[in-house]
């Protein structure tokens, strides 16, 4: 299987690491910047007052625009652009995790393109330029700081949708792992969570694989099952934050997918519904709706999810059935070890027969599409996993 890896944005890891934004932000010509931000945890951190005076050093100029919410809003994203355009920013400056990113990297999209930048997540258009991004990374979860991939919600309608381009690349990363310590324990599962979706998405596939490629993969989930584990009793171990917050990135920069052929990602395309509807989670809302996912199509490709079953835990059967069946229940116990829920009631939601139909058809873009490629589900497919995951 062919592949393409590209994986352009510069990363400095470590203690202190924000403080080098003025300096990251000045070598691709950046001189005014947005510095774009969630909620108060990082002004009561201090976070934010460091990165806008590391930016003030290099004598940068800048403003703020804070109030990024988890599944981020095409509302915010279009505020953003109003004021860089007025401002003439440059530069966008994410200080948070998957949600700020994504919703710089739309702002940048909408800079740099005419007309509405929901077009490029409906697929109506392609983008053809994005204003460049950094990020100041404060939470390990959903790789957005290396990948292609921004998610945004649009409120009317509450329509989840992405768009992947490798024009809002990060130009850097700085990832400081002391910045994760104060997060509240599901939110830290949540992230891990995510990391190992990244993967398992880019594992369950149809192609001849890489030995090397799924050895990876395999070893990055059991690096997060294991350190995941650590951060309930110990939220501020160094380690096992650093662990988790540079498989965050190695899950989604594409290096787990490489020869892959780009895997399933059904489990995401279902659980952008949960969020679009009910607003949860990202990772929560995965993790209650990969098991039904995983036993409704495993019978498509059993072998494969009994390689799954023994890289990741050992687990040997001689009937792959049975293997692959053992694996689904393997990750999902570990779910529940670390306060993750396995099914939507376990969520805290519990949609109707009504909801799950209008659900399955938003997946399937109302008829347009069919999701996943283990097996092909359309949208009566799609409808029989959410039923299965209540």
């Amino acid at each position: 299987m062919d592949f393409q890896y590209y994986t352009p944005t510069k990363v400095v890891f470590g203690k202190d690491a924000e403080l080098q934004v003025g300096t990251l932000v000045r070598e691709p010509g950046g001189t005014k910047v947005l510095v774009h931000y969630g909620g108060h945890s990082a002004e009561r951190s201090g976070l934010l007052v460091r990165v806008c005076g590391a930016l003030e050093e290099a004598g940068l100029a800048y403003v703020t625009l804070g109030g990024v919410v988890p599944n981020p809003r095409l509302s915010k994203v279009r505020e953003g652009i109003r004021l860089c355009r007025k401002e003439s920013v440059n530069f966008l400056l994410a200080v948070g995790g998957g949600s700020a990113i994504d919703s710089c990297k739309a702002i940048g999209y909408g800079l740099a393109n005419e007309g509405d930048v929901w077009d490029f997540y409906e697929k109506k258009r392609k983008p053809t330029a994005c204003a460049p991004v950094g990020a100041v990374l404060t939470i390990a979860a959903a790789g957005s700081e290396m990948s292609d991939s921004s998610v945004i919600t649009n409120e009317e309608g509450w329509l989840k949708r992405g768009c992947n381009d490798d024009l809002c690349r990060c130009r850097f990363a700085v990832m400081n792992p002391e910045l994760t310590y104060t997060l509240p324990d599901y939110q830290t599962q949540c992230g891990c969570t995510d990391i190992m979706m990244h993967t398992m998405e880019r594992y369950f596939n149809r192609s001849d694989n890489l030995a090397l490629t799924d050895g990876i993969g395999a070893a990055l989930i059991r690096t997060v099952m294991k350190n995941s584990l650590i951060l309930r009793e110990q939220p501020d171990n160094y380690q096992a934050r650093a662990e988790v917050m540079w498989a965050s990135s190695l899950s989604h920069n594409g290096l787990t997918g490489c020869g892959t052929g780009g895997g399933d990602w059904a489990s995401h395309q279902l659980e952008h519904e949960l969020g679009g509807m009910f607003d949860v989670a990202h990772g929560a809302g995965l993790a209650a709706i990969w098991g039904s996912w995983a036993r409704y199509v495993c019978g498509e490709l059993p072998e494969r999810f009994a390689s799954f079953a023994r890289d990741v835990f050992d687990i040997e059967r001689e009937d792959a059935m049975a293997a692959a069946l053992a694996g689904i229940a393997a990750m999902e116990a570990n779910y529940r070890r670390v306060g993750m829920p396995t099914s939507l009631t376990e969520l805290g939601v519990q949609p109707t027969e009504e909801q799950i139909e209008e659900l399955a058809e938003k997946c399937c873009f109302f008829g347009r599409r069919t999701i996943g490629t283990v097996k092909k589900l359309d949208q009566k497919d799609v409808a029989a996993i959410y039923r299965m995951a209540r």
